[in-house]
């Protein structure tokens, strides 16, 4: 049987299960959510009280930042009901998954109501990240048990990538693979296939590192924030670090999962390291469980001045204080590594209190992760991929060790005495120096089973630049590499500081342009990065130290060369494809306004924000929008209504929160650009999609000289809004210069009635503008005080 899922029901509304629904709803589906009906209710025959608990969770998952959703709109899509009144339509669903308390009892309560109504072949699934799967087997049916199986999100389900997937032994195999599948490129998941071993992979291991940290720190004397310096994205870890986090999940959440594994893991070699330290034990009884309890590692409050400061708390004393710099040599050389890997050798081979205590943490786990194999999974890709994308680890545990170096962990583990699993030993005494490597561009894991270096399943249609850049690289800078991703297409890949976009960025996706369109092998191009970010936009760092310097003919190229490159893109003899993900601001907007086609992912946050630094959109930005509104004049909508909405977009800097919601600021095109849920094939759509235009027939195109602006119609409005907005104080004076110069952009200057005019016109107006918005004292202040703050990244 095809198996086909559009309608799923949902069983628990509470913060998880209304966050299921959610991206449920996001990715397209038909979403029933059910929960009890509410005690008061019960006698009641008004479907408003019956459906009390479910219509309340929802609205606050809706209301609850970051959103659940990615458009407001998507939550039409789930319905609410209660488990008394409709549990019959969960008979129309292809997928019914469970996501009430974690209590055995209860959830058997549950699935023997849906056997009543479930149809055969239905899958039906629990969202337990505690209780064995193969425990809520009694009772249930054969075709229930053969479609059972246990699918653990983790929170918030929309944005943490991981979806453990744990079959029972009566689980259809045809099921498991199905929605490994389904979770990948529906859900957009990294899919973890996991064995029912107690707290699946990534919270065993998870739990396991920060409960040995915390006995670490407990012995070495270390602050909450020396910790969370040491812990976040020094060594590529989420920016919440340790004890941030803690604070975020809640300190009673992670004792009950430590709790459960010491309790469910009796024979764990470290069971001792789930033991609460001392001082989490204290937080606990006097309830500093962190954000939900006001106060936990850390604490919010004001100064004798009414200043707002957040204070850390002395492990020791369990005081609150105020917290202290940290400074150690060994962050401070890391620092200056961007890469990763390099980084991380870094860091453990320091000679300070920072290298000690990295050594200490990294050879614990991969101490702790080489005994879990083959007790939590056979393969190790697994463990690394858990990590990744439930703990937002940028490497994985035996990847950082292969970083490190197999036999320096090794003997740096023998040196403390955190012995490793036998088969370590074993495979570096038959030569084995790694446990991944890249072999044609695709990475392989070191089988145990096999004893050979393996593809890792689920990877064959993806492409990862990562793997490809040592043998497909065709040319490079310092800030670009083009690859060849075969089959005709090559990629631009920058990778800058947040991406931002300088001299060599544009050197690079010029020269891609020249490779496609003067060799017959290569058919186009895709822009597209393994970054956080997309880009974050052009380097106003340079641009500032020009307009300081007033360098204005150097000021004036490095503008025009933007503009020509924006315009190279879509006047190429070849099809460009841009693939934005994450931070898309600014100038890496304005290269996804000029692409042919846009394949963003879903996490795509997407704006022009020039307006913020005192700037107008200065790349070709102001010009496409005054092109799309001349476009959809042409369609009959009314142009007053439609310039408002233009001008409001860009003069508010308003950004995307989804790459659904670019559409309908603008910077996505209906009907042109697409998205994507799954990050991982990504890549791989954008190749096939840029295939797609090339083998069809592309023609490059003319330029367009048929642009239809408002003229003076429209600055009419522009200086009345922007005068109103400054006699009411919403807007300084410089803002209200800013806003007039958009407004001439957009209007195509002060044209005495509608006209036609050309995009290069249009670019002349808008570099001349953003100029002169650079000569202003007003923008360099602001410039420069944001430089000051760190809010603008510099190459």
């Amino acid at each position: 049987m095809k198996r086909n899922i559009k309608n799923v029901a949902v069983l628990g509304s509470g913060v998880m299960g209304s966050a299921i629904a959610c991206h449920f709803a996001n990715v397209g589906l038909n979403v029933l959510l059910l929960d009890i009906v509410p005690k008061e209710g019960e006698k009641s025959n008004s479907i408003k009280e019956r459906n009390k608990i479910v219509d309340g969770a929802l609205a606050k998952a809706l209301k609850s930042k970051p959103s659940p959703i990615y458009k407001k709109t998507f939550a039409k899509r789930i319905k609410t009901g209660n488990m008394t009144d409709d549990m019959s339509l969960i008979s129309s669903c292809d997928w019914i998954i469970e996501v009430v308390v974690e209590r055995l009892d209860i959830k058997k309560i549950v699935f023997e109501n849906v056997e009543k109504h479930r149809k055969k072949g239905t899958l039906i699934t629990s969202n337990t990240s505690g209780i064995p799967i193969n425990m809520m087997l009694e009772g249930r049916s054969e075709d229930f048990q053969e479609h059972f199986f246990g699918t653990h999100f983790f929170n918030p389900p929309r944005y943490l990538k991981l979806l453990e997937i744990i079959p029972t032994p009566k689980t259809k195999k045809e099921d498991i693979e199905f929605m490994m599948e389904f979770g990948a490129t529906i859900l957009g998941k990294t899919t973890v296939l996991c064995k029912d071993t107690p707290a699946f992979i990534a919270n065993r291991v998870g739990v396991y590192a920060i409960q040995d940290l915390f006995h670490t720190v407990e012995k070495m004397n270390l602050t909450v924030n020396e910790v969370d310096k040491l812990t976040g994205p020094i060594m590529g870890r989420p920016k919440s670090a340790t004890f941030r986090t803690c604070d975020v999940v809640g300190l009673d959440t992670l004792v009950h999962v430590a709790n459960g594994v010491k309790s469910n893991c009796p024979d764990d070699e470290r069971k001792e390291v789930f033991e609460t330290p001392s001082f989490v034990s204290k937080m606990l009884e006097n309830g500093w469980l962190g954000s939900k309890s006001g106060q936990g590692f850390y604490k919010k409050t004001k100064d004798e001045n009414g200043k707002k400061q957040i204070l850390q708390l002395d492990l020791s004393t369990l005081e609150y204080i105020k917290s202290n710099k940290v400074n150690f040599p060994t962050i401070g050389i890391a620092k200056q590594e961007e890469e990763l890997t390099k980084r991380t050798q870094i860091l453990f081979s320091g000679k300070d209190k920072a290298g000690e205590f990295y050594q200490q943490v990294f050879c614990g786990i991969f101490s702790y992760v080489s005994h879990r194999i083959p007790e939590i999974s056979d393969e190790i890709y697994k463990i690394d991929d858990a990590l990744k994308a439930g703990f937002g680890w940028e490497l994985g545990p035996f990847e950082t060790w292969d970083a490190i170096g197999l036999e320096k962990g090794l003997a740096a583990m023998e040196k403390l005495g955190k012995k490793p699993a036998k088969w370590i030993n074993d495979i570096i005494a038959n030569g084995i120096t790694s446990f991944y490597k890249t072999e044609d561009g695709i990475k392989k894991f070191y089988n145990l089973n096999t004893k050979s270096y393996d593809r890792i399943p689920g990877t064959e249609n993806i492409i990862s630049l990562a793997s490809l850049k040592e043998s497909n690289t065709i040319w490079s800078n310092d800030d670009v590499h083009i690859i060849d991703l075969k089959d005709g297409i090559i990629n631009v890949e920058f990778h800058t500081k947040m991406n931002t976009i300088g001299g060599g960025v544009l050197q690079g996706i010029n020269k891609a342009i020249d490779i496609a369109e003067e060799n017959p092998k290569y058919k186009g191009v895709v822009i597209s990065n393994e970054g956080d970010n997309f880009s974050a936009g052009a380097n106003v760092g340079m641009i500032f130290m020009m307009a300081v310097e007033q360098e204005w003919d150097e000021l004036d190229f490095a503008v025009r060369a933007f503009q020509n490159t924006t315009m190279r893109l879509r006047y190429s003899s070849i099809p460009v494809v841009a693939a934005p993900h994450g931070l898309t601001l600014g100038g890496g907007c304005e290269i996804c306004l000029h692409a042919d086609q846009v394949v963003a992912h879903a996490e795509t946050y997407m704006g022009l924000v020039e307006f913020g630094v005192g700037l107008i959109p200065g790349g070709g930005g102001t010009k496409e929008f005054a092109l799309r509104l001349s476009d959809e004049l042409n369609n009959g909508d009314m142009r007053i209504n439609l310039f408002r909405e233009k001008f409001l977009t860009v003069g508010q800097a308003k950004v995307s929160t989804s790459a659904h919601e670019a559409f309908e600021l603008g910077y996505l095109r209906n009907g042109t650009d697409e998205v994507i849920t799954s990050r991982a094939n990504q890549i791989a759509h954008a190749k096939e999609a840029c295939l797609k235009l090339a083998n069809k027939g592309y023609v490059q195109k003319a330029k367009r000289k048929d642009i239809k602006v408002l003229g003076k119609e429209g600055l009419g409005i522009v200086y009345v809004g922007a005068d109103s907005m400054k006699s009411g104080n919403y807007m300084s004076e410089h803002d209200l210069v800013i806003s007039e110069k958009l407004g001439y952009v957009l209007c195509g200057g002060d044209l005495s009635q509608i006209t036609e005019v050309s995009e290069q016109y249009l670019l002349d107006i808008e570099r001349k503008a953003f100029l002169e918005l650079c000569t202003k004292k007003k923008t360099l202040e602001r410039l420069q005080s944001l430089l000051q703050k760190g809010k603008i990244l510099r190459n």
